[in-house]
């Protein structure tokens, strides 16, 4: 059995979508093919590799309560190659979404419904994941943690002449810790991969990360500024010529 997964996001790295990919094909089995879909320079490539899949998982953000636009040339193309070929695919969808409820994202598995009666493809049902933008925070999260309990051990080997077994124990605390803010989206997504790995329908589920709301959008916002201020975003944009 062939797995493509398609990551749909225009990010080059630190997607969300990415991760979703990456997570997920952490428990399919049979062959697993990791693609990423920015542009149409990519279509050919994409569309040679889905020709003998079994299985397409499609992992894509939510862009204005639907599907992002870079992506419906490439869900054209990929019609006008399956319609009415024989060539049937069993189609799932990973979305994630910036805001903190999975049900936005309703919208968006709709037109990817409607474009597998039109294609003739299969259409097997996705998984909706409201605040997609923790899914970054949480994995930046765990690396410090798992860096600082590195050099914990580093430093307790050299110069205590000890395992440093406490700062092993310290991130496994801070490990699960993390998990249960996502653990709706992991036990959704074992299950995703589950269906995948049978053939089977999976239906549509919503999930979220599981934080407050108001907490959430404090963390999302904080984040978006760093993340803005990293790339120089904030005085790009104030000094950009806009006449």
């Amino acid at each position: 059995m062939k797995t493509v997964l398609i990551d749909c996001s225009p990010k080059k790295k630190l997607s969300a979508s990415g991760f979703l990919v990456w997570f997920t094909s952490r428990f399919l089995k049979g062959t697993r093919v990791k693609e990423k879909l920015r542009n149409r320079r990519d279509h050919e490539r994409i569309l040679d590799s889905i020709k003998d899949a079994d299985n397409i998982v499609f992992a894509m953000p939510l862009y204005v309560d639907s599907v992002p636009s870079h992506i419906l040339p490439f869900l054209k193309e990929m019609e006008n190659d399956t319609s009415g070929t024989g060539k049937n695919h069993r189609i799932y969808v990973i979305a994630n979404n910036g805001f903190i409820e999975g049900r936005q994202n309703e919208a968006l598995m709709q037109v990817m419904e409607n474009f597998c009666l039109r294609s003739d493809n299969t259409w097997c049902g996705g998984l909706g994941i409201g605040g997609g933008v923790m899914l970054n925070v949480m994995r930046i999260m765990i690396t410090i943690f798992f860096v600082l309990m590195a050099l914990g051990v580093w430093y307790s080997m050299r110069f205590k002449h000890e395992l440093g077994l406490s700062h092993v124990g310290t991130f496994l605390k801070q490990l699960f810790e993390v998990s249960i803010f996502g653990c709706g989206i992991i036990l959704f997504d074992i299950r995703l991969a589950r269906s995948i790995n049978k053939g089977e329908k999976y239906g549509k589920h919503y999930t979220r990360v599981m934080l407050p709301s108001f907490i959430f959008i404090l963390v999302a916002d904080v984040f978006f500024f760093i993340m803005s201020f990293l790339n120089g975003g904030l005085f790009k944009g104030w000094l950009k010529n806009k006449g």
